[in-house]
């Protein structure tokens, strides 16, 4: 009775042992994708529920959560005690709580422009109702809200205007690099160009591309409002260097033998592009895009600031012209906010390559 009792105990130990195993194993798995979110400090919480050793995930989980909490916290501590005693033209500089109030009242205000707008419609709507109510053939105008755009409405602006610049400059650099890195001449030819326009400011840059644009898209219903193009365009002409650049690299440092693999079986050089190059080369096509990403957001702050285009650089610069009490935390609140969103586009990319990069060598 004993061995059975004991042989019972040992088989479900083995079982459990089994079972933490593949947990072990499945985490592992979830891991790499935790790590491409900025989420790798959960691992050690799952490691320590599947009963692993706890010293060591502990360790784990001060290192990636505990440590960088403790630095925003000191962070936030040497702000909030040292901010108040810089003095402005508009005052000290806000510290963690100011700023905080001070979106608070950005939010605020996003939802009651949000109520003042379903009010208009719903008032446009009841409107028209009793017109065709009293005549069923009367013509019906229907209107556009037209009140000022709230903090969240910039936002959108500008990630749109962001994507949209580049995009553009992808679809120029990417194709533009993959044949300098094949070609050792067009690469020659290409590279001097690189060199000289890689540095040119956007402030440089806007005006040019606004008259450009002004001569050139006339149209009596444009697809695109003409400061979206202004802002997008100026993105494009600064954030498509590392693209390219790196584009030219990764190609050009690809194993001769695999290009040579390709001539032996007679492939095309689409399909040499498609199936060989492009494969390899794809880290540092993504490394060159994320940057590209990086350089885009920042310019278009400074291109909407400059030409007054609608997104957050107008919004910081209109709080800064503006001068009242809480316009220093609402700059604040923007400038958190172009940071966070600026590690957020950078996490996209990130998980966008992991992805594109698992298909690819499946």
């Amino acid at each position: 009775m004993t061995t059975t009792t004991e042989t019972g105990n040992t088989l479900a130990a083995e079982a459990g042992k089994l079972r933490r195993q593949r947990r072990s194993i499945l985490i592992g798995r979830i891991h790499g994708y935790l790590q491409v979110l900025g989420l790798g400090w959960i691992t050690p919480i799952l490691r320590l529920g599947n009963g692993e050793d706890p010293v060591a995930q502990g360790k784990a989980l001060w290192k990636g959560l505990g440590i960088p909490l403790l630095s925003i916290a000191i962070f936030l501590l040497l702000w909030a005690q040292l901010a108040p005693k810089v003095n402005t033209s508009l005052g000290t500089i806000p510290g963690p709580a100011e700023v905080s109030d001070a979106f608070s009242s950005l939010v605020a205000d996003h939802d009651a422009e949000r109520a003042k707008a379903a009010a208009f419609y719903e008032r446009q709507e009841t409107r028209n109702a009793k017109r065709l109510e009293a005549n069923p053939d009367a013509e019906i105008k229907w209107h556009a809200y037209t009140g000022k755009p709230t903090y969240f409405d910039q936002i959108w602006t500008s990630l749109q205007t962001v994507f949209m610049g580049f995009l553009l400059a992808t679809l120029v650099a990417v194709p533009l690099g993959i044949v300098c890195g094949l070609s050792s001449s067009m690469n020659a030819a290409i590279n001097p160009l690189v060199q000289i326009f890689k540095p040119v400011s956007p402030l440089a840059w806007l005006p040019i591309v606004t008259m450009v644009v002004s001569a050139t898209y006339v149209s009596d219903n444009p697809l695109f409002e003409k400061s979206f193009l202004n802002s997008a365009i100026t993105v494009t002409l600064c954030s498509l260097w590392p693209t390219l650049i790196n584009t030219s690299m990764g190609v050009a440092s690809i194993d001769k033998d695999l290009i040579n693999v390709g001539r032996v079986l007679r492939l095309s050089t689409g399909v040499q592009v498609q199936k060989l190059i492009v494969p390899s080369a794809m880290p540092f096509i993504f490394t060159g895009m994320r940057l590209s990403l990086g350089v885009g957001w920042m310019v278009l702050i400074a291109a909407e600031m400059l030409a007054q285009n609608p997104g957050l650089g107008k919004f910081v610069w209109d709080e800064f012209q503006n001068g009242s009490s809480s316009s220093l935390a609402k700059i604040m609140v923007a400038v958190l906010t172009i940071g966070i969103i600026g590690f957020l586009l950078d996490r996209l990319m990130l998980a966008l390559e992991t992805l594109v990069t698992s298909q690819t060598q499946r």
